[in-house]
Parts: C-alpha cells; sequence; structure tokens
C-alpha cells in the first residue's frame, strides 16, 4: 500500500485588535523561504479591510466576512480546507489569521471534529501576537484577550520597543499567569526567526514531552484576579482506567465550557504505554502512545488551562483515580 499523504500543519494567529498580527502575516509571506502557504483571513464585518492590507504574494488569500471566525463561520473554514485539499498544487502549510475578537477554541476544535479536515491537516501551533503596550489593559477590561493568551502555544510580545524593561518584566508574569506553558517570544514589528513560529508541532503534546519531558511536571497553579488561570495535578501512582476514563471524560463535559484547554499524560495501571490526552473545550481525544522508558518517572500529569476552575472538585476527582 502507498504511504497515506502528509498532513498539512495550520497555524492560527491570533491576538487582540491591533497587535500586529497582519503584520507577522505580512513577514511570513514576504520572507525567502522557498514555501507555499495558503492564507484564510478572517474578519469581523461585511466588508473586508484586511484582505487588502496583505503584501502581494504568490499565496493564495481567502477571506472570510461577516462573522467571527470562532462562531458563525466554522462551516466556511472546514469548506475552504476542503477545497484547497483537492487542489493539484500543493501547499506546505496553511495560516489562519482570526479576528481580534475571535476566541481560538472553535478554530482549533475544528481539527478535532471535521474527520476529513482532521486526516488531511493537522494544527500545528496557536500563536498569539500581544500589544506590550495595551495588553494589561486588554487583560483587565476583555475576556477575548485572555482567551487568546490561554490557548496560546506561541506568545509574540510584540512592540517592545514601546516599553521599557520592567513594563516588559510586568507583562509577561501577567501572560504567565493565565498560561504558564506557552513559549515567550519579545519582537518589534514581529520580526522573529519564521522557525520560531512555524513548523513547531506545538499543539502536538507527545512531541512536546520528548522534546522536554518535564513539561508538565511543574507546579504552575496562580492565585490571582484573572479569572483564567491554569491548575497542574501530579500523581506518582498510576491510574486505574475504569476510574480515570470516565472522571476526564464527565470532567470535560460538565464543566468543558470553562476549560479553555486541558492536556496531559497519565500512567495507567498494568499499561506500559503513555496515555495522551487533550481537549478543547468540551472535546476531547487520548489514546496509548509509545512505551514508558526504562529510566522514566511514571508519572501522570495534568494540565487544565480555563476560567474559573473548580479546583478543590478537580483534584479530588484526580485523587480519587488513583490506584
Amino acid at each position: 500500500m502507498a504511504d497515506a499523504a502528509p498532513q498539512i500543519p495550520v497555524t492560527v494567529l491570533t491576538g487582540y485588535l491591533g497587535s500586529g498580527k497582519t503584520t507577522l502575516l505580512n513577514r511570513i509571506l514576504s520572507e525567502t523561504h522557498g514555501k507555499r502557504f495558503a492564507v484564510i483571513v478572517n474578519e469581523f464585518g461585511e466588508v473586508g479591510i484586511d484582505n487588502d492590507l496583505i503584501v502581494d504574494a504568490d499565496e493564495e488569500i481567502f477571506e472570510m466576512n461577516n462573522g467571527c471566525i470562532c462562531c458563525t463561520v466554522r462551516g466556511d473554514l472546514i469548506r475552504i480546507i476542503a477545497g484547497l485539499m483537492r487542489r493539484s498544487r500543493g501547499f506546505d502549510g496553511i495560516i489562519v489569521e482570526t479576528t481580534g475578537l475571535a476566541d481560538p477554541a472553535p478554530v482549533a476544535q475544528t481539527f478535532f471534529v471535521d474527520e476529513d479536515v482532521r486526516r488531511k491537516t493537522k494544527l500545528d501551533a496557536i500563536v498569539t501576537v500581544a500589544d506590550a503596550k495595551h495588553l494589561l489593559d486588554q487583560i483587565d477590561q476583555t475576556p477575548e484577550a485572555q482567551e487568546q493568551l490561554a490557548f496560546a502555544d506561541v506568545v509574540l510580545v510584540n512592540k517592545v520597543d514601546l516599553v521599557d524593561e520592567q513594563g516588559l518584566a510586568t507583562v509577561e508574569r501577567r501572560i504567565r499567569k493565565i498560561n504558564p506553558y506557552a513559549v515567550i517570544h519579545r519582537t518589534e514589528r514581529c520580526g522573529i526567526d519564521f522557525a520560531q513560529v512555524l513548523g513547531r508541532d506545538a499543539f502536538n503534546l507527545e512531541r512536546i514531552l520528548e522534546v522536554e519531558p518535564g513539561f508538565l511536571t511543574e507546579e504552575h497553579e496562580h492565585q490571582h484576579d484573572d479569572r483564567i488561570g491554569s491548575l497542574s495535578l501530579v500523581a506518582d501512582r498510576p491510574m486505574k482506567p475504569n476510574r480515570f476514563m470516565p472522571w476526564i471524560q464527565d470532567v470535560t463535559q460538565r464543566y468543558g465550557t470553562d476549560i479553555l484547554r486541558m492536556k496531559g499524560i497519565a500512567s495507567i495501571e498494568d499499561d506500559d504505554r503513555q496515555f495522551v490526552v487533550q481537549s478543547v473545550h468540551m472535546l476531547i481525544e487520548g489514546g496509548s502512545r509509545r512505551p514508558w522508558k526504562d529510566m522514566e518517572p511514571r508519572q501522570t500529569r495534568l494540565v487544565f488551562i480555563g476560567r474559573d476552575l473548580p479546583k478543590d472538585l478537580l483534584r479530588q476527582g484526580f485523587e480519587a483515580c488513583c490506584a
């Protein structure tokens, strides 16, 4: 049998209004990298302008108007991606630029729920651009700014030339309170080596754990005023499968609207393989992966990032799953 066609990586660019997403996109399209991208631009409103702001390039530009990508036009996103897959000339990657008011979750969910899209593409990373000068005010005033940071695999703290070192440190601490695990880069006018943004495979939890085994090990719980925060749960004892599987499914269904992202790796009783699980809101996927290595600690490590997390209940349920 012939090998299955490789999945096309998809990068989602998000960030609050005016953060610099289109600047980053233009830099990507202008760079001499020898790759061909399809670009999907979403704008909130019937009349689009973002497409006009994008530099002339060989890439295909698709614009979706009259609705935020996170609520009314996900079907359009699925149809556009399906259309791209039918083209004779292939793409090295797809870039989705969301409106500044978008919740990235339903975009990520697209790559969970549609079987055709899931088979032919893979979500490579959610990249959030943050305005260093205005981010603190945006976090305080808008839930969208918090959600965009919470979902990020990579954060570009942009416009660093407008903020002093002390201010940048404060901004980064605030980002870490919301999302302890995203990789943070400081940029001016979104100037960055694109190897730090594209082709990261950052949404692949298994790969992250291969590169950085302690990624989920550290305790990163914070107490602060933001409604969005994180909770890390770690257990040295294995999980009983007849408890853990129903519990994790119940948690995502019961609290999924407030659990923005969940990711983890579990040690299952009487199973020599790692069980990797992640969810976006109420959509969850998981399965057994590679065997545990001989010198590898067989810990279960779960991370929840969400809004008003029921931390005590999550801890109790988690502990009840232990063998």
